[in-house]
């Protein structure tokens, strides 16, 4: 179904053509003065120059030869730029013609099959509130290029093999080293339980890393201790890199108890993800890929290093070179991503990869892009797309912490939406504490998802629990509470009616009728936008506007008291509102309670 949008500037590019004018100029947009036109064509003032003609008189000319089916009004307005109203009979049957299409119209003709990289936790250690923001925009542009067509799948991207699987190996060894798995001639079968627990394991972690930071005014001593403890750390990731099988044994261990936990936690964001893949699962790929970058001339030595050049002309800062290893030949980041892509290239051959990514990473992927194409590991058709996002800050403007200082888990994040929304809940309280609990959570979600992505991807945002808890304002609770509202709607008209049909919609009768149809044929426009750009922020601010504009029609139109065709259009309308808003918080990865 095409977009109401390029109807449009199909009628007003004919006009162009039968005016003498190049087609190329007819570009339509929204209108920037709603009050003055719907929409807006200032093609007559970029013709202007190159025809040598007052872009007036060259609008009065186009304007003249629109075909006005379609239109309510199509004026000039000088200098020369032409305002466009739809008609009403127009509008009303596209909407029509939406209700009845498969996914409201939206064109799902896309066909890559794509890779996104998102999440990128690292096992052993608790999802902290700077993963937030990786995982729920990567789960959005995830569904989003499904709904478009696109072969999708989710990788989570394990950090599973650096130096904090060693830190924590070291740790367990010095806390029980008559363990069997630190026993180079045990023969025997390791034990089924992992020597610890999840609460254990996330204790053990930061332990073995306080151990290898000393303080300013820290003594000789204590500097030397923590040297000691950090080279040890070194030596045991390299002893478990080199398949040693009592390390290796205890490495499935954590990466069993961690998984499960970070399985949980994902689920409570509603984010899930194809490949439980990891660094790990990349090392097989790294052999192979050295003596293919050193068959090819590509890696030399820099300062002990293995390295690969990136830089290039047209450069206007400093590339450095790719590290591929470090000196002593143990991997990097560098190392295991590129291996990564190989293998990717091998099991998958994807039109595109794309990395959620902190932006402050950004100077990592360029040199990783580039080496990747430069040693051919991904063949020359695949995208590498690199989408970087911005931190979430405090009100201080410092990234967000615990009120005691500490870097916050996500689960406690979760908690205290969760809690907040309760607490308002509560206070007009009409369900069981069961229903109440249930419908905390899912609003709570949707505070939490949707503050993330009504902003823009790469900038930061602050955090203020009671804005985005608010039900009022541009925040997922009210975006809910409006579904929610169209929902009770429906259910009294139920009570006279047995069923919601699809009933025709009727020409609005109130601007703000036509402004509601209006908001509802720009969502193809909006999700193909968002698609393009990956920009979930573009659904959010969609459904803001269509929120806010259903809700001045509900407050202004008696809906159940009409006579019953323009109820029965009104039913129809609404239920499109509802469906339209709910495939988009679909799309934002949270869904809406039958109630609140």
């Amino acid at each position: 179904m095409e977009k109401i949008i390029d109807l449009i500037e199909k009628k007003i590019a004919e006009a162009f053509e039968k005016s003498g004018y190049d087609k190329s100029f007819a570009k339509v947009n929204l209108s920037d003065r709603p009050d003055l036109s719907e929409f807006q064509c200032n093609g007559a003032m970029t013709l202007a120059k190159q025809e040598k003609k007052a872009p007036y008189i060259i609008a009065e000319e186009i304007v003249k030869n629109v075909d006005m089916s379609m239109f309510e009004k199509v004026e000039v307005i000088k200098p020369g730029f032409i305002n466009i109203n739809i008609s009403k009979l127009f509008l009303s049957n596209y909407c029509n013609q939406m209700q009845n299409e498969n996914k409201f119209g939206f064109e799902a003709n896309k066909s890559n099959e794509i890779v996104i990289d998102y999440g990128g936790p690292n096992v052993a250690k608790p999802l902290h509130v700077g993963h937030l923001r990786s995982a729920v925009i990567g789960e959005s542009i995830k569904r989003i290029h499904r709904f478009a067509g696109d072969k999708v799948i989710g990788d989570i991207h394990l950090g599973d093999w650096g130096l904090q699987m060693g830190l924590i190996i070291e740790e367990l060894k010095s806390r029980n080293p008559n363990l069997p798995y630190f026993n180079e001639n045990y023969n025997g079968e390791y034990p089924k339980e992992a020597p610890f627990s999840i609460q254990e394991l996330a204790e053990i972690y930061p332990t073995a890393s306080g151990k290898t930071k000393v303080k300013e005014d820290a003594s000789e001593e204590e500097k030397l201790k923590a040297e000691e403890f950090k080279e040890k750390a070194r030596i045991a990731t390299e002893i478990l890199q080199k398949g040693n099988k009592g390390y290796h044994e205890l490495w499935k261990k954590i990466m069993e108890v961690s998984l499960q936990d970070l399985k949980n936690n994902y689920a409570r964001l509603n984010v899930d993800f194809d490949l439980w893949l990891g660094e790990s699962d990349s090392q097989k790929y790294i052999p192979e890929m050295i003596k293919k970058m050193e068959a090819d001339n590509l890696i030399y030595e820099s300062d002990g290093a293995m390295v690969v050049d990136v830089a290039e002309e047209t450069d206007n800062i400093k590339i450095n070179p790719c590290m591929i290893l470090k000196t002593g030949g143990a991997s990097c980041y560098q190392t295991t991503d590129l291996a990564t892509l190989l293998q990717r290239q091998r099991d998958y051959n994807p039109d595109e990869v794309i990395y959620v990514v902190d932006k402050r990473q950004e100077m990592h992927f360029i040199q990783v892009f580039r080496c990747a194409k430069k040693a051919k590991l991904v063949s020359d058709k695949t995208k590498l797309k690199f989408i970087g996002f911005g931190t979430i800050n405090g009100k201080d403007g410092k990234p967000f912490k615990t009120r005691t200082g500490g870097v916050m888990q996500l689960s406690a994040l979760i908690d205290e939406v969760t809690k907040k929304v309760y607490d308002k809940l509560v206070e007009n309280r009409q369900m069981s504490e069961t229903e109440l609990k249930e419908i905390s959570e899912a609003v709570g979600l949707a505070a939490l998802k949707y503050a993330d992505l009504s902003n823009q991807t790469a900038k930061d945002y602050i955090f203020d629990m009671e804005k985005f808890t608010s039900f009022e304002g541009n925040t997922g609770p009210y975006i809910l509470y409006t579904i929610v509202r169209i929902k009770s709607i429906l259910n009294k008209y139920l009570e006279n009616y047995s069923s919601i049909e699809k009933c025709e919609i009727l020409e609005p009768e109130t601007d703000t009728e036509k402004k509601l149809m209006l908001l509802i044929s720009e969502f193809n426009k909006t999700v193909e936008q968002s698609y393009e750009e990956n920009a979930p922020y573009k659904i959010c601010s969609y459904i803001y506007e269509l929120s806010n504009i259903f809700n001045v029609f509900y407050g202004q139109t008696k809906i159940l008291k009409a006579e019953e065709t323009k109820l029965k259009s009104y039913i129809s309308l609404i239920n499109l509102v509802k469906q339209i808003l709910e495939i988009c918080i679909e799309l934002l990865g949270f869904s809406a309670p039958n109630k609140m």
